[in-house]
């Protein structure tokens, strides 16, 4: 299915023969075991080729999103963005297309556009960083200033 180096508790990089697999493999990011954690993504594309869609109803579905916006070009991949604990959407949602120029489409199709009841909000989506959200941090403080009042009144 795919290639790649595979480390036991680190990253790892896979290559897809086809955009087919690499969007099953994405999809599948939410199957394995909490122990697991498989984050699948697609470099192949452009960047401005992905969306992200506020103000969802808390009841949109992936499923949803994928046959109202297909309308607009090929999509490869739809992750809306539940909570951990809840499995709650949060109310917003990434739509990867296959082109910029479908993307676009979608943008100035949708945004600002009633959805499942709701004024939804479509922007080009921005880039995030490799580690998934987790701070990134260089060391400790070069110098702690942990002055009491009276030494500042010096």
């Amino acid at each position: 299915m795919f290639s790649g180096n595979f480390v036991m508790s680190s990253i790892c990089f896979g290559s897809f023969a086809t955009p087919q697999l690499a969007s099953e493999t994405s999809l599948a990011n939410r199957t394995y075991p909490k122990s697991l954690k498989l984050h699948a993504s697609l470099f192949d594309y452009p960047l401005a080729s992905k969306i992200m869609v506020r103000n969802l109803s808390f009841s949109t579905s992936e499923s949803r999103l994928l046959k109202e916006l297909s309308y607009f070009g090929q999509i490869v991949d739809v992750k809306l963005i539940k909570d951990e604990v809840t499995k709650r959407s949060k109310g917003y949602a990434f739509i990867q297309f296959t082109s910029e120029d479908d993307a676009m489409l979608a943008l100035e199709g949708m945004d600002r556009k009633y959805f499942d009841g709701r004024v939804i909000f479509v922007e080009l989506a921005k880039p995030g960083n490799m580690l998934g959200g987790y701070p990134i941090t260089s060391g400790p403080p070069k110098e702690l200033n942990l002055s009491t009042q009276d030494e500042s009144q010096e």
